[in-house]
């Protein structure tokens, strides 16, 4: 045991701060505030285990302008307390941050008097196992998905504090240390978008070539079904087996890829609507979304039945000259990217809108069956070798998260004296 925390106390979390504050989750328009008078609202994706990213903020209606006392400040910590379980009870140091930016009823601020307690070490204490049981195990909710727990279950916890200049030595020692494990999280981050590159750079040389030698056909021509499904009132979770009916998310539709676990399960009570039940080799797109991804495009490559079509995807059925991957290919090229952000509509920037027109304007290359065949199968050689990178990436990502929190625990809860030890030494067992 270190000296550290032979010199610490336990406190309740309550006892250390000085302030608290939950705002307001209205309907926002999704972009960052401008000028000196708008105001923003956060989103819990500003807060995670990595650190604070005040960029990932919503504009307020001007009815929740001028809320000072929900209004962050460098030094406060914020906490998620609502959300998916794995997101909630996620604390962040805020070190800066722009003006009028307000917690959402979906964390807690927490402002502590810098002259008791350093800001710094309580945000990470309140990432160690004992804090994160304590909120686990109070977590409440109808689904994963949508668990939350009361501002007084975190204000509740006790928590090992040690004397004051011993907080401001572990917290400088780990910002430089974490400071190096993100400086590696970052070039990871940057090789990863770089592999994102190489698969778009390749899928739009192959169909451009196809464009240019060929010519492109409207892919209204070629399409022999065009429907869009329902959405009947649905439980939160997802269905628990392939018995039950499922109702799809549009998340199940994401990146060219189709996850049929992103579904939600319809009540027993209610009457599938079996026209709409999605086979293997449909062609979904999303018809709404957020502009970078509505218009994006999957086939069903799952034989997964009673998951049924939503009505903000689009099923199309294709003459048989065309094969529905070359269309989901052609659909996340560049070219068509493009047309659908100059198309796409919508009173807010975190959903914008597709008329079935636009879609089926988009411009196909004409190929033949063995032509299609041949560029899927370069697409195909092509990202198999980038995904192989990736999933080194996504490991490395990973350990280095793992090393990190690793590093905070060992230094916040007194397993080593930050005085005479190196953040590359204490974690080599991670």
């Amino acid at each position: 045991m270190s000296t550290q925390l032979a010199r610490s106390a336990v406190q309740r979390l309550s006892w250390l701060v000085t302030h608290t504050a939950s705002g307001p989750s209205p309907t926002s328009e999704n972009r960052n505030i401008e000028g000196n008078q708008e105001w923003g609202v956060l989103k819990t994706t500003a807060i995670t285990w990595a650190g604070w990213s005040p960029e990932q903020h919503k504009v307020l209606p001007p009815r929740f302008w001028g809320m000072k006392n929900a209004e962050v400040k460098v030094g406060d910590i914020v906490v998620t307390k609502a959300g998916p379980r794995h997101r909630v009870g996620v604390a962040a140091y805020v070190d800066h941050t722009p003006s009028r930016l307000l917690v959402s009823g979906k964390m807690i601020l927490l402002r502590v008097n810098p002259a008791a307690t350093d800001p710094r070490f309580l945000a990470r204490a309140l990432s160690t196992p004992g804090p994160q049981s304590h909120l686990d195990a109070r977590k409440t909710g109808m689904a994963e998905s949508q668990m939350n727990f009361a501002n007084e279950d975190l204000l509740g916890l006790r928590i090992n504090i040690p004397n004051l200049s011993d907080q401001h030595r572990i917290s400088d020692y780990l910002d430089v240390e974490t400071g190096r494990i993100d400086q590696l999280i970052t070039m990871q981050r940057r090789l990863s978008a770089l592999l994102e590159e190489r698969d778009q750079a390749l899928r739009d040389q192959l169909v451009n070539h196809l464009s240019d030698t060929s010519g492109d056909i409207p892919l209204r021509r070629l399409i022999t079904r065009f429907e869009q499904g329902e959405s009947p009132q649905c439980e939160a979770m997802p269905r628990e087996s392939h018995s039950e009916w499922g109702v799809l998310k549009l998340s199940a539709v994401k990146r060219g890829k189709f996850d049929p676990t992103q579904n939600k399960r319809l009540p027993e009570e209610v009457q599938a609507n079996r026209e709409y039940e999605v086979r293997k080799g449909d062609l979904l797109i999303s018809r709404a979304n957020t502009p970078s991804l509505v218009g994006d495009t999957a086939v069903v490559d799952s034989t997964a039945p009673k998951l049924l079509l939503p009505d903000l995807l689009y099923r199309i059925s294709l003459t048989p000259t065309m094969d529905a991957k070359y269309v989901a290919q052609v659909a996340l090229s560049g070219r068509v990217r493009a047309l659908i952000e100059s198309v796409a509509r919508g009173s807010s920037q975190s959903m914008v809108k597709l008329r079935g027109e636009d879609i089926k304007n988009w411009p196909i290359p004409i190929a033949s069956r063995v032509q299609q065949a041949e560029v899927l199968r370069e697409i195909d050689r092509g990202t198999q070798a980038t995904s192989r990178l990736r999933s080194a990436v996504t490991r490395q990502l990973e350990l280095l998260a793992e090393r990190r929190q690793a590093l905070i625990t060992a230094a916040v809860t007194g397993q080593f004296d930050v005085s005479t030890a190196s953040g590359r030494n204490v974690t080599d067992g991670v």
